[in-house]
């Protein structure tokens, strides 16, 4: 089975990941199809880097800068997300179950509409680096 070259840069990346990336600067680094369950990723600067097909389930992406990430078919099942900025995000096919949202930004983020509704049952609060409402950047109703 060919790799491809986003593959290739994916493994390159994957190489350097640990358990503990807190407050690292990850701009633009390519995660296709890693396993970072569990991983610690708060305080993070991902602007611009893309997970497709990931596993960030339990992950700790608390206080992360997600802005202009693509993250297709991602599962962020049970991981918290609280204070993180998702600002035009691509996020279709990705999975959010029990993930913890309070001051979420997800201002402009691209969901699939299943999503984006289950998220406005459990939306709250205020990103404390954006000011913007969890409930409106989801465009709750």
């Amino acid at each position: 089975m060919a790799i491809t070259a986003p593959e290739l840069r994916s493994q390159r990346s994957a190489q350097d990941l640990q358990p503990d990336m807190h407050g690292r600067n990850l701009q633009q680094q390519e995660f296709l199809k890693a396993s970072m369950e569990g991983f610690d990723l708060s305080e993070t600067d991902l602007r611009g880097a893309v997970f497709n097909t990931a596993n960030l389930q339990k992950a700790n992406l608390s206080s992360a800068d997600l802005e202009d990430v693509v993250a297709f078919a991602t599962r962020f099942d049970n991981a918290d997300l609280s204070g993180a900025v998702f600002r035009n995000a691509m996020l279709m096919n990705s999975k959010f179950t029990g993930a913890v949202i309070e001051g979420t930004d997800f201002t402009d983020a691209v969901l699939d509409l299943p999503q984006q509704k289950a998220l406005c049952v459990r939306a709250s609060g205020v990103n404390p680096r954006t000011g913007v409402d969890t409930r409106e950047s989801l465009a709750c109703r």
